[in-house]
């Protein structure tokens, strides 16, 4: 990063892309700069606490960010003013105290800024208004931190010793994975019960068709839990004129959902197009964080801050959306009292709800959708409709429910008609998949039914009875996780993602469908953390130590005190868990498919490697036979797997023929001799991209384990390296370098004094 330009006014924000649009808004006095994240944290190569002396944390920069550390402190040296404008919450402001820290600025001197929105009058009002660095927001992040790295890093071992190697422990994911494994425990004990329905298939005396479901006699209810009592009841049925004993109509009146906060976003979001919580919330990093929406308007932030649990609102957003609805819709779509939503018990109330910035006709999803990519466009679209319809008018439906008498008997219809559709004219929220009730029969007649009145003959044309069986509770998916958690008060917006993605990297569950399920190792880990750790995954236990968290953001409790308390019990566990982990030995079960072993006729059973899943013989090491898994876990077989392809080139150890092979993160070139001889060199191909450091050519190139990235030719006299994908062609505005936004179709110049972005083609590359 070349940072040698000198400027008065220096602005210093997490992300590079935010530190872009930010730029564009500030202006040729200020200089933005991205951090990318922390820059200091405790080392990994140890525990980093000082237990004996106030658990002192032993905080080190992170490696790989000397550079950009050494760059700043030059920068600082010759700036006026320096703005730390990193995120509005407790994470933002801890990596505000780093940086102050690492550029030898007294906490209390910053010049702290905060951004609920980038906007153009957000960002300038900030700057017009910096504060102090708020240390209460500080420690609680530094003792969730500290707890954190407490649980992981003396927990961990216990499971390495007696469990698996690489496994780890945390206070959320662990009560997270708890909660997967009980529900899991609930279907398998779940014991079906047998009843019955009986539906009439009936048509009034205008020949309109419609349904009604058996209830009862005279007196009430009737249960039918067999064939038998069904049988009877349409014994009696025979010959039974029918005619509607009461009809009930009224208007119900139907409310919009509140708007988004971090969990229901990521709840509705994984629910209509099934994203991962992870990918929800880097679409909307990404609106935040600012998108070229063309030349009339450049680059803007499109939503508020998404992490938050506040429903608030600002009387400017309420305003706008009132003018919006009136003129688009028309007076009758807005209440005639602005609506207020209340936000739940312990919410931080530092942050709106998540809205669009730019309430108006040009920013609608339709407008802009060309400069989104389209998992952007989705997710800015729900956002959009979901806050204007929480601002409009509720629904009325027309409702009539019908009493049908046959003989002594009752069956009944429901349904309903939409009177005025209000908020339902842009949004309706999406059902919980699991909340449905457990047989479609339930909602019979929850539809438009035929005018009738009371007394009223009816014809019926057949009488079905049909059996059921109760069904077990619904395995959790991600969204209803996600509400479990929340509504336990376990964590907090920023850490429901991460979460998720930890207990699925550490296979302690899987995804089977949308559903989430426990794995076998899964479920012994969550057995060794009850049976010596019962506090660490009690869910009462972790919700009270968020509580404890805002008790030390409200500067009610100093954050010693908290990890003081904390440490007893814990370090009481640690040591009991000493004497009694170990007495009897753990097996991780097994996981067989249905797949013979083609050298000996055992079972395949599922392996985790270095590549992902794969099925081996059980008899290893006697039986050496493996098969490829797909990601579904199908079988590959050898001949269905891409076969080498030859080169021209010779082994620089053995001279055998090289040939190209595919890997984890693509091809390689591969010794043909393997596995005599096991050389291997990754292909650097040509991206056709110029360094704008030196001139040199841009080679695709590899990091292990963490994939792709692109580098200068020139390394190690030019260590110019991205991540986004450069290309070819030029910026059209500047002649600078043109970028692709990995995993994105946003493509924009490298040169930061440039604002051109265009919409590409998604997924340039595999």
């Amino acid at each position: 990063m070349n940072l040698k330009t000198k400027n008065k006014n220096i602005v210093i924000v997490e992300s590079p892309s935010k530190a872009k649009t930010i730029n564009g808004y500030l202006g040729s006095g200020y200089k933005v700069i991205g951090s990318v994240g922390h820059v200091r944290d405790l080392p990994k190569s140890k525990l980093g606490i000082d237990i004996e002396s106030k658990f002192n944390p032993q905080y080190i920069n992170i490696r790989g960010k000397g550079d950009l550390i050494n760059e700043l402190k030059k920068e600082a040296k010759n700036a006026d003013n320096i703005y730390l404008a990193t995120d509005p919450d407790r994470e933002g402001e801890a990596i505000a105290w780093h940086l102050a820290t690492v550029l030898g600025i007294d906490a209390a001197d910053a010049k702290r800024v905060t951004f609920n929105e980038i906007t153009k009058t957000a960002v300038k009002s900030g700057i017009k208004t910096p504060k102090k660095i708020d240390m209460n927001l500080v420690d609680a992040q530094q003792a969730r931190r500290i707890i954190d790295r407490l649980v992981g890093y003396q927990i961990s071992p216990f499971l390495w010793k007696n469990v698996k190697n690489g496994l780890s422990a945390g206070r959320v994911q662990s009560v997270a994975t708890r909660i997967i494994v009980e529900r899991e425990e609930e279907i398998r004990a779940f014991k079906p019960e047998e009843y019955w329905t009986i539906l009439a298939y009936l048509h009034n005396s205008k020949n309109k068709r419609f349904e009604a479901k058996f209830f009862g006699d005279l007196k009430g209810k009737i249960e039918l839990g067999d064939s038998e009592s069904a049988e009877n009841i349409l014994k009696n049925l025979e010959n039974a004129e029918y005619f509607v004993k009461s009809l009930k109509k009224s208007v119900r009146m139907r409310n919009p959902a509140a708007p988004f906060i971090t969990s229901t976003l990521q709840q509705e979001a994984n629910k209509k197009f099934n994203f991962p919580s992870g990918k929800t919330m880097r679409a909307a990093q990404e609106l935040y964080e600012g998108v070229n929406t063309g030349p009339k308007s450049g680059t803007q932030g499109l939503i508020t801050y998404m992490r938050t649990d506040s429903l608030r609102i600002s009387d400017e957003a309420r305003d706008g959306a009132k003018s919006y609805i009136t003129d688009k819709y028309g007076e009758l779509y807005y209440p005639e009292k602005a609506r207020e939503y209340k936000s739940k018990k312990g919410a931080q109330d530092a942050h709106e709800a998540i809205r669009p910035t730019h309430i108006s006709r040009d920013f609608e999803p339709e407008n802009i959708k060309k400069s989104l990519s389209a998992d952007q466009y989705k997710i800015y679209k729900l956002i959009w409709d979901r806050f204007i319809s929480s601002q409009m008018q509720s629904a009325q439906l027309d409702t009539v429910s019908a009493d049908i008498q046959a003989g002594n008997y009752i069956f009944k219809a429901s349904g309903y008609s939409v009177k005025f559709p209000g908020f339902l004219a842009v949004y309706e929220e999406t059902p919980d998949e699991t909340a449905k009730k457990e047989d479609d029969h339930e909602h019979i007649g929850e539809t438009k039914l035929p005018e009738l009145s009371e007394g009223e003959k009816l014809n019926l044309n057949k009488l079905g009875h049909t059996q059921h069986f109760t069904q077990p509770p619904f395995r959790y998916t991600e969204a209803s996780l996600i509400k479990a958690l929340e509504e336990q008060g376990i964590g907090r917006p920023s850490t429901y993602a991460p979460t998720l993605t930890t207990i699925s990297q550490r296979g302690y569950v899987e995804h089977e469908g949308k559903a989430l399920k426990p794995t076998p190792l899964g479920e012994i880990t969550n057995k060794v953390m009850i049976e010596n750790f019962e506090d660490i995954v009690n869910c009462g236990f972790t919700a009270r130590m968020e509580d404890d968290f805002d008790e030390i953001e409200s500067g009610k409790i100093a954050y010693v005190e908290i990890l003081e308390k904390f440490y007893g019990g814990f370090k009481r566990s640690l040591d009991e868990a000493e004497i009694n982990i170990g007495k009897e030995e753990i097996i991780v079960p097994d996981v067989e498919i249905d797949y013979d072993c083609e050298l000996c006729g055992k079972k395949l059973i599922v392996k985790n490697g270095r590549f992902g899943k794969f099925a081996a013989c059980p008899n290893y090491p006697e039986c050496k036979f493996t098969v490829k898994l797909g990601r579904d876990g199908s079988i590959i077989k050898k001949e269905e797997q891409p076969q080498p392809q030859k080169t021209d080139l010779k082994c620089e150890l053995c001279g055998s023929e090289i040939v190209i092979r595919q890997g984890r993160y693509g091809n390689f070139y591969a010794c043909s001799n393997y596995p005599k001889c096991k050389h291997t060199k990754p292909i650097d191909a040509e991206t056709g991209a110029i360094c704008p450091d030196c001139g040199g050519k841009i080679l695709k190139k590899r990091i292990k384990n963490r994939g792709y990235f692109y580098g200068c030719e020139k390394y190690p006299g030019c260590k110019f390296s991205i991540w986004d994908t450069p290309l070819e062609k030029k910026c059209p505005e500047c002649s600078g370098m043109l970028l692709q936004k990995k995993g994105g179709d946003t493509i924009y110049c490298y040169n930061k004094d440039c604002v051109y972005q265009e919409k590409a083609e998604p997924k340039l590359e595999k």
